[in-house]
C-alpha cells in the first residue's frame, strides 16, 4: 500500500511540479525566538478565512439574494434545513472572529517593529487585507437584510454621499437605483461572495509569498538596530546559526492555537447561535434603533456624538488621512529600533487607539439613535396650509399627517431634515410626478406604494399640489398641455 501511495504521489509530483515548493515552505528557517505565541495570529487568520469559505459556501446553496427571499431564506436556514442555524453561527461567529484576529496580528506587527525594512511591501499588502476583512463583515451584515442591516446601508449610503462630485455616482453604484432594493442585494452578494474574497486570496497568496522569501520577522531585541545596508545580511547569518525549520519546530504552536480558535468559534456558535435575521427591513418605519455588528460599533457611536457640522469632514478626511499615515509608515521608519520597549511613542500610540475605540464601542450602548426623528405626526398641520382647501386636500393633510411625513420632511420650518422641504413642492414637481414620487420613492425616499391605498394616494397628491406660493401656479406639464391642444380641432369650444 505504502509503495501504490509513493507511486501515485510520483506521478502526480511529476506532472505539478509541488512537492520541491511545498518542501522549500516546510523547510524554511526562522529565528529560533521567532517560534512565539507572539506569531500565530496570521496562521489563525488564515485558518478562520478558511473556515468562513467553506461556511459560506454551504450558506450560499440555501440563500437567496433578492429582496423578497433573502430574510425568508434565513429563516429557512435557522429553523428548517438540518444544522442550518450552526452553518449560519459559524459564519457569524467567524466574521468576528477574523477581524479581531486580523486586528492584533496588525499591532503585534507594528509593536514588534515588522512593517520595517525590507518587509514594507508586507506591511501594505497587510493594510489592504485589514480593510478587505472590514468589507467582508460589513458586506455580510447587509446580505441580512433585516431591520439593523437595511439602516445600516443607509448609513453606509449617507456617508458615500458627502463624497464630492462623486458621491451621487457612488452612492448609485452601491446601491444599484436611488433606492435601497433587489438589486442592492444583488450587487452586495456578488462582492460578498466573489470579488472580495477573490481579492483577499489574492493578496493572502501575495503576503504568504514574501513572509516565506522574506522570512519570519526576528524576534525585537533592544539595541539590535535595522540598518537597510546590513540588515539583510544579519538576518540570513541569525538564521543559519540560532534558525530552526519550520516544520516541526514552529508550525506547532500555529497548529496548536489555529485548532483553538475554530473550537472557540463553535463553541460561541453553539452557545449564542446565529445573528439575527431581526425584524423585515421595513423603510417606513423610522421608530427603529439599529446597531450594526461590533467591529462598527465605535463609528455608530462617533456618527451619534458628533455635532453634524463635523460629521462630513470627519468622515471624508478622517480615514483618508488614516489609511495614508499607515501606508507611509515604513517609509517614514523602516529603520531603527525595533523592540517596543525602546519605542515608548508606539506603545503610547497603541494604548490611545484601543482607549478611544473602547470607549467608543461601550458608549454605543447608550448613545441615542441619529438621526433624530422627534418631529412627530402630532404636531398638526400649519393653519396656512389647510385654510380654504377643499374636502380631498384636508383628507390629504390628514394622511400626511398619520403616516408621519414630517418625521422627514418640513412644513413651515417645522418639522424633519431628512428630506426636502414640501413648502413649494408643487412648484418643483407636476401631477404625475408627485404620484410617481409617492408611490415608487426615489432618492433618500422609500417606496410607500405597498403602505397607501389609492384614496389615500389620490388624497395626500391633492394636498401636495397646494404647497405653492401664493400667486404662482403648481408645475404643470407642458408637453402634455401641448398635446391636448393639438387635439382640439379648430371648431371646437375652448
Amino acid at each position: 500500500m505504502r509503495i501504490m501511495i509513493q507511486k501515485i504521489g510520483a506521478w502526480f509530483d511529476h506532472r505539478l511540479q509541488l512537492a520541491a515548493p511545498v518542501r522549500e515552505m516546510a523547510e524554511h528557517r526562522v529565528p529560533r525566538n521567532a517560534a512565539s505565541w507572539w506569531y500565530v495570529f496570521g496562521t489563525a487568520a488564515l485558518t478562520v478565512f478558511v473556515l468562513q469559505i467553506v461556511t459560506g459556501i454551504l450558506l450560499a446553496l440555501v440563500y437567496v439574494p433578492s429582496g423578497a427571499e433573502a430574510w425568508s431564506s434565513l429563516q429557512a436556514l435557522n429553523q428548517i434545513v438540518t444544522l442550518g442555524w450552526f452553518i449560519r453561527a459559524m459564519h457569524g461567529w467567524g466574521s468576528n472572529f477574523m477581524v479581531a484576529i486580523v486586528l492584533i496580528h496588525m499591532v503585534q506587527v507594528f509593536l514588534f517593529g515588522a512593517y520595517k525594512f525590507p518587509r514594507e511591501l508586507t506591511w501594505i499588502v497587510g493594510i489592504f487585507l485589514l480593510l478587505m476583512t472590514l468589507g467582508m463583515a460589513f458586506s455580510g451584515q447587509v446580505l441580512r437584510f433585516d431591520q439593523d442591516a437595511y439602516w445600516g446601508l443607509g448609513i453606509g449610503a449617507s456617508i458615500a454621499s458627502r463624497v464630492p462630485i462623486l458621491g451621487a455616482e457612488i452612492v448609485k453604484l452601491m446601491l444599484g437605483g436611488p433606492i435601497i432594493a433587489g438589486a442592492t442585494l444583488s450587487r452586495f452578494f456578488a462582492l460578498h461572495v466573489f470579488l472580495i474574497p477573490g481579492l483577499l486570496i489574492g493578496f493572502v497568496c501575495l503576503h504568504l509569498l514574501m513572509v516565506l522569501k522574506l522570512g519570519i520577522n526576528d524576534w525585537p531585541v533592544p539595541g539590535r538596530i535595522v540598518r537597510r545596508a546590513t540588515y539583510e545580511a544579519e538576518y540570513h547569518a541569525l538564521t543559519r546559526q540560532e534558525g530552526a525549520p519550520f516544520v516541526p519546530y514552529a508550525v506547532w504552536k500555529d497548529m496548536f492555537f489555529a485548532a483553538f480558535i475554530i473550537l472557540a468559534v463553535a463553541a460561541c456558535a453553539l452557545y449564542f447561535g446565529p445573528f439575527g435575521p431581526t425584524g423585515r427591513p421595513d423603510p417606513t418605519i423610522i421608530q427603529t434603533v439599529p446597531k450594526p455588528d461590533y467591529f462598527f460599533l465605535w463609528l455608530y457611536a462617533l456618527l451619534s456624538l458628533l455635532p453634524p457640522s463635523l460629521e462630513t469632514p470627519v468622515l471624508l478626511i478622517g480615514p483618508v488621512l488614516v489609511i495614508i499615515g499607515l501606508l507611509l509608515l515604513p517609509f517614514l521608519s523602516g529603520e531603527g529600533e525595533k523592540s517596543w520597549k525602546r519605542r515608548p511613542i508606539a506603545v503610547l500610540t497603541v494604548l490611545l487607539i484601543a482607549i478611544t475605540l473602547g470607549t467608543f464601542t461601550h458608549l454605543a450602548g447608550f448613545t441615542p439613535w441619529s438621526p433624530h426623528m422627534n418631529a412627530w405626526s402630532s404636531d398638526p398641520v400649519p393653519d396656512q396650509y389647510i385654510h380654504g382647501s377643499t374636502a380631498l386636500e384636508r383628507q390629504g393633510a390628514l394622511v400626511f399627517q398619520v403616516k408621519q411625513c414630517r418625521n422627514c420632511h418640513s412644513l413651515g420650518n417645522s418639522g424633519g431634515q431628512r428630506g426636502p422641504a414640501l413648502d413649494t413642492v408643487a412648484v418643483r414637481l407636476t401631477h404625475d410626478q408627485l404620484i410617481r414620487q409617492v408611490i415608487q420613492g426615489g432618492g433618500n425616499m422609500p417606496a410607500y406604494g405597498k403602505n397607501l391605498s389609492p384614496a389615500e394616494t389620490t388624497a395626500l397628491v391633492a394636498f401636495l399640489e397646494t404647497l405653492h406660493p401664493k400667486g404662482q401656479a403648481p408645475a404643470r406639464d407642458a408637453a402634455l398641455d401641448v398635446a391636448r391642444s393639438d387635439e382640439k380641432q379648430p371648431g371646437d369650444k375652448p
